[in-house]
């Protein structure tokens, strides 16, 4: 069956407290995405946020961020009295501000909280126990990654030397809790609309995580904790001097004496949370760049191979049912694609990458196509950077296809809608037609404004419902 789907953030959601939340704005989103056809709705990682605001560089891979909880949820719940409103009108999220605000109501909401068997076994779970405990020594010890701490914190596991803060952790387990229940909540709405979430799994974890600090030896680090090599990208079209993302690269003889099990337990979690997930930077399964850990780019590293086919042959052994999509953007070896097709993963193909040569005829269904994503800037300010003959020929293209549209943007959608590839996904920048100034992330960069973007209400969307209906259902989708 084709599907249409829609690539929004939560962060990027309305809300009553400046950032996209698990509370009744995301319902009313869902309303309107089922309203318009869509059968998708795509998201970013929801895990805690580290450097620079990035959900690709979260401090871990299973635990959310508290800046997703909905105080007004919270107030629905009987834990907080009243909760003011604070940058509801604002078009970009200031995080440190967002997270200040929140603090002092989480915390409210934690004194008055009464602990029940629920609680307490979720309480129980070991991850969920390993990050109450990581981040609360990442705040005493100053935000520091974890290879800065004190020795007694750094090498917890080894000796215990530290009297454990019980309050500080069940703060934190309560967090989480909190967020796991308003998550379950919305994901359970969302399917009972017969739509589909698919969530984002990048292939590293960051340094500064709890997945590292607790599992050392599944990464090449030396005796400090510092890595001796780190993951990237060499130069490409984003870069000159490539991207060097700095995360630890995976001792892949260790985890495959282990069964993966490493691997294996993010793909089972995150699994729960979502009904669809895409790992990010697939082609890393098959070979991946790794850079020494003293070069300041990621011009100078080399290719090393994976064991991708005996990755995967693990994840379908014992997950036979779970669904993965394949990121494998990007200038890639034919292996590539023979891992992707060995275990048939859908791929994905963007549509500024590829508009040089129009392949809409030619798409493949096992594939999802996209206007854009997270990375790309919106079709329209990328449209107007176009030479005039490539205009000019994508005009051509659009009047013999029968795809003209009044808005460009309108015209690479029913592109993409019309597509043979089994799914379709839109961004919601390209929905709305945005401009440059509404680019979620550009690679290579760190800090704002990239991941600030969001939405202070639906008022625009709800305009646009009735084409997209339209289109969604012409394209036969």
């Amino acid at each position: 069956m084709r599907k249409s789907g829609i690539l929004m953030p939560v962060s990027s959601l309305p809300s009553n407290h400046g950032i996209g939340d698990f509370g009744e704005n995301a319902y009313e989103f869902v309303r309107l995405i089922k309203k318009s056809g869509f059968k998708i709705w795509q998201i970013l990682p929801l895990n805690a946020l580290g450097y620079g605001n990035s959900p690709y560089q979260p401090y871990s891979s299973k635990a959310m961020d508290e800046l997703y909880i909905s105080l007004d949820l919270l107030v629905k719940d009987g834990l907080l009295e009243e909760v003011e409103v604070f940058q509801k009108d604002s078009d970009v999220v200031d995080y440190d501000a967002v997270r200040e605000f929140k603090r002092k109501y989480l915390i409210q909401a934690f004194q008055k909280f009464e602990r029940n068997q629920e609680f307490e076994n979720f309480s129980k779970l070991e991850w969920v126990h390993h990050y109450a405990m990581f981040i609360t020594f990442k705040k005493l010890n100053g935000m520091k990654c974890w290879n800065e701490w004190s020795s007694e914190y750094k090498s917890y596991f080894k000796n215990k030397l530290v009297e454990v803060d019980e309050e500080s952790i069940n703060y934190e387990i309560f967090i989480q809790f909190i967020l796991l229940k308003q998550w379950k909540a919305l994901r359970n709405y969302v399917n009972q609309l017969d739509i589909e979430i698919m969530g984002d799994m990048p292939f590293y974890v960051g340094l500064d995580s709890d997945d590292v600090w607790i599992h050392q030896e599944d990464f090449l680090l030396d005796e400090k904790g510092v890595p001796t090599v780190v993951a990237g990208v060499p130069p490409d079209y984003f870069s000159e001097d490539g991207q060097r993302w700095g995360n630890p690269i995976y001792n892949w003889e260790k985890l495959e004496k282990d069964g993966f099990a490493f691997w294996l337990e993010r793909l089972d979690y995150s699994s729960k949370l979502f009904d669809i997930v895409r790992i990010d930077h697939f082609r890393a399964f098959d070979t991946y760049w790794q850079i020494k850990g003293e070069c300041p780019t990621a011009r100078e590293g080399e290719w090393l191979e994976a064991p991708g086919h005996k990755v995967f042959e693990t994840i379908y052994k014992t997950y036979p049912d779970i669904k993965i999509v394949a990121e494998d953007l990007g200038e890639m070896r034919e292996e590539v694609y023979e891992l992707r097709d060995a275990f048939n993963l859908k791929g994905m193909r963007i549509i500024q990458y590829s508009w040089h040569l129009p392949k809409m005829k030619k798409d493949r269904n096992n594939l999802i196509i996209y206007t854009g994503t997270h990375d790309n800037e919106p079709i329209r300010s990328w449209y107007n950077n176009l030479s005039k003959e490539d205009k000019l020929l994508s005009r051509k293209y659009f009047r013999r296809h029968n795809l003209k549209q009044a808005i460009i943007a309108d015209s690479f959608i029913q592109y993409a809608l019309e597509s043979n590839a089994d799914i379709a996904i839109i961004s919601m920048v390209d929905i709305l037609n945005k401009k440059i100034d509404c680019r979620l992330n550009t690679p290579g960069t760190v800090g704002n404004p990239n991941w600030q973007w969001r939405l202070n209400d639906y008022s625009e969307f709800k305009k646009r419902v009735h084409k997209l209906q339209r289109m969604i259902k012409e394209s036969n989708r």
